[in-house]
């Protein structure tokens, strides 16, 4: 193992796939990261983790705790095959249903002039000015008339 290796990842006979940390990383937090990408101490054997439910995926997702670690800052040694930089991707599958097809007819159309979109910016004018009338020189009276009840209607 090259010096300075915080974790260490591989196959194991009995115990599947499994993960180890070396003295150069604190045992608490080595126990705490391994436990958060889902490993599990090994009982009678110090230091080493098994990962749960290796049947789910489990190659996938020790290629993803050891992505995580190494995100994290920490120097980490895999297995060629549980190694995301060194293993290779499964082929993306082709989709049969042509969407490259029509997102480049979308592209296209995008790049293209368009009818609703004009070439010059419409032409705006100021709106009609309205003459304000003159402010009267008197006050203007109000004559209000009383109904004969005292009450209005």
């Amino acid at each position: 193992m090259q010096p300075g290796t915080h974790f260490a990842f591989g196959d194991h006979e009995e115990h599947g796939l499994v993960a180890s940390y070396t003295a150069t990383m604190p045992a608490h937090l080595a126990h705490w990261y391994l436990e958060r990408e889902t490993f599990e101490p090994v009982p009678g054997e110090p230091g080493l983790y098994r990962l749960s439910e290796p049947e789910r995926d489990g190659p996938r997702r020790v290629r993803q705790a050891v992505h995580d670690l190494r995100h994290q800052g920490f120097t980490v040694q895999a297995d060629i095959r549980l190694d995301p930089a060194l293993s290779a991707r499964p082929p993306r599958p082709v989709r049969p249903h042509g969407l490259t097809e029509r997102r480049t007819r979308l592209a296209q159309a995008a790049a293209g002039t368009t009818t609703q979109r004009r070439a010059t910016p419409p032409t705006t004018s100021a709106p009609a000015a309205r003459p304000v009338p003159p402010k009267p020189a008197y006050a203007p009276t109000v004559h209000l008339t009383a109904s004969r009840s005292g009450r209005s209607q």
